[in-house]
């Protein structure tokens, strides 16, 4: 029970992405960029010094830096320490404690730290919808994309992307911007995202349409 260890392995690139099915595009006054439980827990499940863990946050970091040059307003999920059974909920059957308590396990990564004006949600589910206040945000600032990124792809970014889909709420899942249990993992993730309610794309492709496109 708990987090596995997790292999070294390299992010995919624009050639492995699968098809896409619809032609959406983001746009700097329809998004918001979603930074997704970059915690140190989650992320000590990894060799912080190996693939992907520094690919992933320094682009993380380069998306968010950019989104907030061009008005995309960034918010951030993380899990809380030390939770009771109660709330995990059933949580508790497939993962055990979670984030145990203490500043550290429940801390974003330095590297892609919130910075002032960024939104931080407390997320108790694996959909960043669920019990937290993201649709409410997202009617409240009349934005009606969501941009994915974080961990763990197969798990929290695609119930996430999946939660906005329903919601009539476009997502992009940022390929090289979410990590996983492994590759396997991470290109099914991206496989179902794309053929069922999503878009899949670089940070390259990402930042190159949001440039393009005026606030």
């Amino acid at each position: 029970m708990g987090l596995p260890r997790i292999p070294s392995y390299d992010l995919p690139t624009a050639a492995d992405l699968p098809a896409a099915r619809v032609g959406w595009q983001p746009d700097p006054a329809r998004a918001v960029l979603l930074v997704h439980d970059l915690q140190n827990h989650f992320l000590d499940a990894f060799d912080r010094g190996r693939a992907p863990v520094p690919q992933l946050l320094g682009t993380v970091a380069r998306i968010a830096a950019q989104c907030r040059a061009l008005g995309v307003p960034v918010v951030y999920t993380a899990q809380p320490g030390g939770q009771t059974p109660e709330q995990r909920g059933l949580l508790q059957d497939f993962w055990g404690d979670g984030v145990p308590p203490g500043g550290r396990a429940t801390a974003i990564a330095d590297e892609v730290a919130p910075a002032d004006g960024d939104v931080l949600l407390t997320k108790w589910r694996y959909s960043a919808f669920q019990r937290t206040g993201l649709r409410e945000l997202l009617a409240d600032l009349g934005r009606d994309q969501l941009v994915v990124c974080g961990i763990y792809a197969h798990i929290g970014c695609l119930m996430t992307a999946c939660d906005a889909f329903m919601q009539d709420v476009q997502p992009f899942l940022v390929a090289d911007a979410v990590a996983d249990f492994s590759a396997d993992h991470h290109a099914e993730a991206l496989c179902w995202a794309a053929s069922r309610c999503a878009v899949t794309l670089t940070a390259d492709a990402l930042l190159g349409s949001l440039a393009r496109v005026p606030a």
